[in-house]
């Protein structure tokens, strides 16, 4: 009995050691692996250029006084429409002490010179009217009265300037701020009681209000330098605003920057496009906009998804597998066209029927490790 069980016991065990190795082997044993395949599309591919910027007037006119003071009144607010001419604000002539003291002084001066002109004059006149003096000697005379007067017209002219800021005694003439051009008051920056500074040849002056015309607006936007090789004046543009979603905007390119500005380590080029812009929108200045700017656009062409392609890394030239048989695939080497970053144009190497591999990301791994042993 002891034997029979024996026997038994290790027959189990061979059988058991059997299926034990079967198992292993199927595990171990890796199955044929089945690819995924696309085939070639006919699309419109577009290679275009997408800025980032803003819509800004074209020209935009700052408004600065002729004479320094303090804002008495502020008559309109931003946004007003006005006409060349019309009245913005008006500014109160706060005189300087020194200098109207020193007014004074060449008031006082000049009457004094006056005086002994005056009678220089006056004597000469009647010993010329006796005969007694030349015609040219009562000239001389007669002409340094004449510059005595004007130096006293001059002197009280520069003391009314200074105390009320008009020659004439009336403020009107300089210290009403009016619009030098017609448009739109985009800002005034400043309040009534703050004191502005006169322009002039060593001082911009205060800003009292900036107008444009807001039917002439420009995108103004900035290029990178490795596409701005690719731009020429006159290509239109595409504008599309992130306050309007639903309006697009047409533009021409006429300006591109001669000289590039680093930010952030990248080179940007500066560029413009006229903006054509519709009565029935409001379009207000510093809205930000994205403008495309096609390249190159080719209709109804072959083409694959660009992640289907390989590049070899000695030649650097673009390929794909093709499928010539079940889970066989051919390489074939492509010429490819035009891109927009997600398809491509095949302009030779494949067929319109062939069956391209689709490879996934550990297939790519492996393969670039088998080429780099």
């Amino acid at each position: 009995m002891n034997k029979y069980l024996k026997y038994g016991l290790i027959g189990l065990l061979c059988f058991a050691i059997l299926g034990a190795i079967v198992f292993f082997i199927k595990k171990n044993s890796t199955p044929a692996k089945l690819y995924e395949t696309e085939t070639l599309v006919k699309r419109d591919i577009i290679n275009k250029v997408v800025v980032t910027g803003k819509v800004i007037p074209e020209d935009e006119i700052e408004i600065k006084p002729q004479i320094s003071g303090i804002i008495e009144k502020i008559y309109l607010e931003e946004g007003a429409k006005v006409k060349a001419g019309d009245l913005i604000a008006v500014i109160k002539v706060v005189p300087n002490e020194q200098s109207l003291n020193n007014a004074r002084g060449r008031i006082s001066n000049a009457n004094l010179a006056l005086s002994n002109v005056k009678i220089e004059y006056d004597r000469n006149k009647v010993l010329f009217e006796k005969g007694v003096i030349s015609s040219q000697d009562f000239n001389n005379v007669q002409l340094q009265y004449n510059q005595a007067n004007q130096e006293l017209k001059n002197a009280n002219s520069d003391y009314q300037i200074i105390r009320v800021g008009s020659a004439s005694g009336s403020a009107s003439a300089n210290t009403n701020i009016r619009a030098t051009v017609s448009g739109t008051i985009l800002e005034i920056p400043v309040e009534e009681g703050d004191q502005v500074i006169e322009s002039n040849n060593f001082n911009d002056g205060t800003t009292i209000a900036t107008i444009a015309d807001m039917n002439k607006m420009i995108f103004e936007g900035e290029v990178d330098e490795a596409e701005v090789g690719k731009l020429k004046l006159g290509m239109p543009l595409k504008i599309n605003l992130g306050a309007l979603d639903k309006t697009t905007f047409s533009a021409l390119l006429k300006f591109i920057a001669p000289k590039g500005t680093e930010e952030d380590g990248a080179v940007q080029f500066r560029i413009e496009g006229d903006l054509v812009v519709n009565d029935s929108v409001n379009v207000r200045a510093g809205y930000s906009a994205n403008a495309s700017i096609v390249l190159e656009e080719k209709k109804d062409v072959l083409s694959i998804k660009e992640a289907l392609l390989q590049f070899d890394k000695e030649t650097l030239k673009p390929y794909v597998e093709i499928e010539t048989a079940e889970n066989t695939f051919e390489r074939k080497e492509l010429v490819l066209g035009v891109s927009d970053g997600i398809d491509v144009e095949i302009v030779s190497g494949l067929d319109e029927n062939a069956k391209i591999k689709v490879w996934n990301e550990l297939d790519k791994n492996n393969d670039s490790a088998s080429e780099e042993d």
